[in-house]
Formats: structure tokens, C-alpha cells, sequence
């Protein structure tokens, strides 16, 4: 019998109208102010996550158990970054209309941006946890102010004050730094308080937020932007597991793997297992 070749994210075929949640890729990296690449993210991970199986030993569950429709790539008008942004607004908008939950795979932290306007146009009191290695608070780089270097900024002018909350953060210009301090929740260098942000927050709409530069290049070579001195991935493991069973989170997404800059493929490996582990604490 001749089939389709329909590739998708590990055991995630459910169809769309089904799905209770949607994973899309957003392979974008126009404003990524280092090393280019994270475009290619999202293929990655859905090709190599056949190198895993789909039952968690850490959860005791499997996706096959799981409705999760892997819908794809989508085809962004590369060179335009306004248009890609509302692209994948009206994308996310789409999904939060069939009830299920986005989940979108970078591409560049700037993604997050598109994603989260939509979230925010039917969760207003929206929460954000955003787990990364950079503040991402810039007010433009270098004249910018549509940035991976600046996402979180953006997002912050959409929810304003108290609604935003850092961890892992361990690089950022001054300037950043101090604003923030006035602006946003900002956990430095680890993952603690993660636990008493999530009893804050119980019962609140969540945007959870994973750039994967969070972990040590040790760990995670294969990004844009290494920064040294990042958590271990069972540390992160733990941490968005308990994000994703704890928290109402409403959208999410895992960006920055950017795959050539790892030629053992293990990064994509293990952007592979942290998506897998969120998805299965994401089920219901």
C-alpha cells in the first residue's frame, strides 16, 4: 500500500482537528546577532527524534498515548521580519481556536514574540517563564528593536510589570540588567525559585519560554550564542517537566538549536528529550 511520506515529530501524527496539543516549527534567524543557523532547528529535531523512543522511563508515559498533531515547518516569507512574526501569529491564533495548545520549535528567540501576541490576545492576565542563558531585555541591538536580543522586551511592553519571569540568566548588557530589575522577576544563573514561582502563579495563563542556551555548551554546544557556566539537562529535565504538570500553561515553545555547530548530534538529541518531556507532562 503506498502511503504519504508525512515526517513528523516522534510518534506526534495525531490529526489536527483531534489534537489536544499542536507542535509547528518556525525556522527563522534573521536577527540573530552571532552565529546564524537556528533556521534549521526545528527540522533537526523532528528528523533525529526517531533516535529516541517514545515512552519516558522519568514519566512512565508515552506519546503514543498522547493526541499531538505534528503539523510542520511553517513557510516563512524569510527577509521580512514584521510579515514572519504576523505569520506565526495568525498560526498560533489558529491553533488557540480549535481549543488545543501551541507548541512551536525555533528558529530564533524572536519567534516567541509572534506566538505570544496571539496568546495574549485571548489570555490577557498571560504569565511568562522563560528559561535562557540571556535577559533578552534590550530595547534594540544595534538600532533594532525586532531582536532575539530583545524578545522579552517586547513582550514585557504587551503585559507590563510582574507578569515576567526569568531563570538561568547569566549574560546582558548593563543597561539590561538595571531595567529589569524594576520590570521583571530575574532568577541569575540557576533554576532556583522556580517552585515558589509556580505557587504564585497557580491557576494563572502561562507562556513557558525555552531558549536551550540555558544549559552548558558542555551539554549543548549546537546553539547560536554558547554561554558558559549553564545548568545540566537533568536539571532542566526536572525543571520543565514541573513547568509543564505544575503550571497552566496556555503556549510554549523551545528555540535556539541551531544543529551544525554539533556534529556529534547530540544537541539535537537532547533538544529532542526536552521536547518529548514537556509534551508528555503537557497531556492531560
Amino acid at each position: 500500500m503506498l502511503n504519504t511520506n508525512l515526517e513528523t515529530f516522534l510518534a506526534c501524527d495525531t490529526l489536527p482537528q483531534q489534537a489536544k496539543i499542536v507542535l509547528f516549527g518556525a525556522p527563522f534567524d534573521s536577527t540573530t546577532s552571532f552565529r546564524p543557523g537556528t533556521r534549521f532547528g526545528s527540522g533537526a529535531i523532528r528528523r533525529e527524534s526517531y533516535g529516541l523512543e517514545s515512552y519516558s522511563p522519568y514519566q512512565d508515559k508515552d506519546l503514543t498515548d498522547c493526541a499531538v498533531a505534528d503539523t510542520g515547518d511553517l513557510e516563512l516569507c524569510i527577509g521580512d521580519t514584521k510579515a514572519v512574526l504576523e505569520q506565526i501569529q495568525q498560526y498560533t491564533t489558529e491553533i488557540l481556536q480549535t481549543g488545543a495548545l501551541p507548541f512551536m520549535l525555533g528558529g530564533e528567540h524572536l519567534v516567541t514574540l509572534g506566538a505570544f501576541r496571539a496568546v495574549f490576545e485571548q489570555y490577557s492576565d498571560v504569565h511568562i517563564i522563560h528559561f535562557d542563558a540571556h535577559a533578552d531585555l534590550r530595547q534594540d541591538y544595534l538600532g533594532v528593536q525586532l531582536s532575539h536580543a530583545s524578545v522579552l522586551r517586547r513582550c514585557w511592553e504587551l503585559v507590563g510589570d510582574g507578569k515576567i519571569f526569568q531563570f538561568g540568566i547569566r549574560s546582558g548588557d548593563r543597561e539590561e540588567f538595571a531595567w529589569g530589575k524594576d520590570h521583571v522577576s530575574t532568577h541569575r544563573f540557576d533554576l532556583e525559585g522556580l517552585e515558589e514561582t509556580l505557587q504564585k502563579l497557580a491557576g494563572k495563563p502561562v507562556y513557558f519560554t525555552v531558549d536551550l542556551d540555558v544549559l552548558d555548551p558542555s551539554v549543548f554546544p549546537g546553539t547560536g550564542t554558547p554561554e558558559p557556566g549553564g545548568v545540566t539537562f537533568e536539571q532542566l529535565r526536572k525543571a520543565v517537566t514541573l513547568v509543564c504538570q505544575k503550571a497552566n500553561v496556555v503556549g510554549c515553545d523551545v528555540n535556539e538549536l541551531s544543529p551544525h555547530y554539533d556534529q556529534s548530534g547530540v544537541s539535537t538529541a537532547v533538544a529532542c528529550k526536552v521536547v518529548r518531556e514537556m509534551l508528555l507532562a503537557l497531556h492531560p
